[in-house]
């Protein structure tokens, strides 16, 4: 396993996807308000995070790869403090593009007592202009051009980055250059992303996506539904994770359910995100599928332990790997 995380140092991992900036407003509660039946909060300190799609980067460059980020920000002052956000984690912007009249993306959370309180979303879901697809498809050309690209995740969190035609587009290029492509998806482009390497929804995207009823613990039910999603997919691989059931990987070499491992569970935001950078490296770095869901899973068990959206530690999951295998 320590060549396996070796590898990892020699990869060139470009994320498409929705950024944002997660703010945290950490406080104490001691009273309830008197305008209101809700908690005081009184502030301790405040701190801005790198979020969505960018929270992926920060997870393969923790496990020692190099991300690229190709997604769109406001021309405002958020998408400035984005920008500086970037720069203090040594992550280039070339990928990144600033869209007049666009917000930034911001996720504020209240945490009081480590227990988050209330989440405020300051953002856009409108799709991108055709003209700006054609301004970041051109981003990710010059990106696969410049340099060898071992695997490109499109990180979806339905806020308008990611459009039918840049997926067409994207995809039809990583098949000429023969590029790993991994989708973490949500509903709204969910049947969009046809002829990818892996593709990982957890179990609400999936039945949202299909729009049918699944209940994971009748294994028949999950079978049947992963069975529809890969007819109209092809996609070499679907994993499904499943919260404290586990994961589930799907391929042409059978079938299997990997089960949870038991956490102090403290928060689950980012889970995913780690997930799916976990597995875009073990793929890219050859591992096989089954010992691919087994790492991704733990990694995203590790980083629920832990308030707030955090990226995983990869000294910490490489100790824990090496335990399984």
């Amino acid at each position: 396993m320590q060549k396996l995380f070796d590898k990892f140092n020699t990869l060139n991992i470009l994320i498409v996807g929705d950024v944002m900036i997660d703010t945290y407003i950490w406080g104490h509660v001691d009273r309830i308000s008197p305008e209101a039946p809700v908690p005081v909060v009184s502030t301790i300190k405040k701190e801005s995070r790198l979020g969505g799609a960018a929270n992926v980067a920060l997870n393969v460059q923790s496990l020692g790869a190099n991300p690229l980020i190709c997604s769109v920000i406001g021309d405002d002052i958020e998408g400035n403090q984005f920008q500086q956000l970037l720069n203090a984690q040594n992550l280039s912007n070339q990928g990144i593009v600033q869209v007049k009249g666009r917000p930034t993306t911001v996720k504020t959370r209240v945490i009081g007592h480590h227990q988050q309180i209330v989440r405020i979303d300051s953002e856009t879901d409108q799709a991108i202009s055709p003209e700006t697809t054609t301004l970041v498809f051109d981003r990710i050309k010059r990106i696969i051009e410049n340099q060898t690209i071992h695997a490109i995740i499109f990180e979806d969190y339905d806020k308008g980055l990611i459009t039918e035609e840049l997926i067409k587009l994207t995809v039809g290029l990583a098949k000429k250059k023969h590029i790993i492509t991994v989708v973490d998806p949500k509903k709204r482009n969910f049947l969009h992303y046809k002829g990818v390497t892996l593709f990982k929804p957890n179990l609400k995207e999936l039945r949202e996506g299909l729009k049918i009823d699944i209940n994971p613990q009748q294994n028949h039910e999950l079978e049947d539904a992963i069975d529809v999603l890969q007819k109209q997919l092809n996609a070499k691989m679907i994993m499904v994770t499943l919260s404290e059931l586990g994961a589930y990987m799907s391929s042409k070499k059978g079938k299997k359910i990997v089960p949870a491992h038991v956490r102090d569970i403290a928060d689950v935001s980012g889970a995913g995100d780690t997930v799916v950078a976990s597995a875009t490296l073990c793929l890219a770095a050859g591992l096989d599928e089954f010992s691919t869901v087994l790492i991704a899973n733990l990694a995203g068990g590790l980083v629920c332990e832990y308030v707030g959206v955090v990226p995983i530690k990869r000294d910490q999951l490489l100790a824990e790997v090496k335990n399984l295998f």
